[in-house]
């Protein structure tokens, strides 16, 4: 409706369609305009549309105080957080990972906490726009590592999980999913590395794996930890990348 488009989500619905959340978070429609079933596959149909008419999105969301749909992660996506003072909160991954890609300064975002006892974010600067940044500040560095590494750029990365972590707190549902701690890679998440698919979509569980001594540097509250990484050049040669 006029005067109710809002940025963080969907509205609210339309005339003739009904919305309504699961127990297990997951956002079911119901209206007219839905598909009767699947051609001669019963199996499918029941799949997703219940016998009443309710159909199955997959995805996890919820009714705002405004009356708005907001879309937080794919259900199957949505984790618990075990442990600590937000013990069984709610846990959307994509959900932290995409408020954090807002802003200009961060590329690429992967973020852990479900089964732990906190919330912890590797993330992407984007080298470009943290360089300007850097040249207007007459900060020097050398390349992509160097600049991920210095100081202020984790200053720069902290003030963007603190806005985040602020909106995050102003949510109930979502409260739990505050970032505790971060990192900034040494290198860019890249598919020929196999670290993000072709459509770019981070591997969350590859990239838990191939950094994993950083995962559990974050969750074991250290505060320096050396990372070395084989990484693929775009002629095709082979190398690796260290940092601290």
């Amino acid at each position: 409706p006029d005067n109710q488009a809002r940025a963080d989500t969907v509205g609210v619905p339309c005339a003739g369609v009904e919305i309504k959340v699961s127990e297990q978070g997951e956002v079911l429609v119901k209206s007219a305009g839905l598909l009767k079933g699947y051609y001669k596959n019963p199996e499918a149909t029941a799949e997703v549309l219940t016998a009443d008419g309710w159909y199955h999105t997959n995805d996890a969301g919820f009714i705002d105080s405004h009356g708005h749909l907001k879309i937080i992660d794919r259900v199957k996506d949505v984790g618990r957080i075990q442990g600590g003072a937000s013990d069984g909160a709610m846990f959307a991954p994509k959900y932290v990972e995409n408020k954090l890609k807002f802003f200009p300064h961060i590329k690429e975002v992967v973020a852990y906490g479900d089964g732990r006892d906190k919330v912890c974010v590797m993330l992407n600067i984007d080298f470009e726009a943290v360089g300007n940044w850097a040249e207007r500040r007459n900060l020097g560095y050398a390349g992509y590592t160097d600049l991920a590494q210095k100081s202020e750029v984790y200053q720069l990365m902290l003030e963007c999980v603190e806005k985040v972590n602020a909106d995050l707190a102003a949510d109930a549902l979502l409260a739990g999913s505050q970032i505790s701690r971060f990192l900034v890679l040494h290198k860019e998440l890249d598919a020929d590395d196999g670290e993000l698919t072709r459509t770019n979509k981070v591997r969350r569980g590859f990239i838990a794996e191939k950094y994993a001594v950083l995962v559990d540097a974050l969750y074991q509250g250290l505060a320096e930890q050396f990372i070395e990484t084989a990484v693929k050049f775009e002629d095709g040669r082979t190398g690796s990348v260290s940092a601290h």
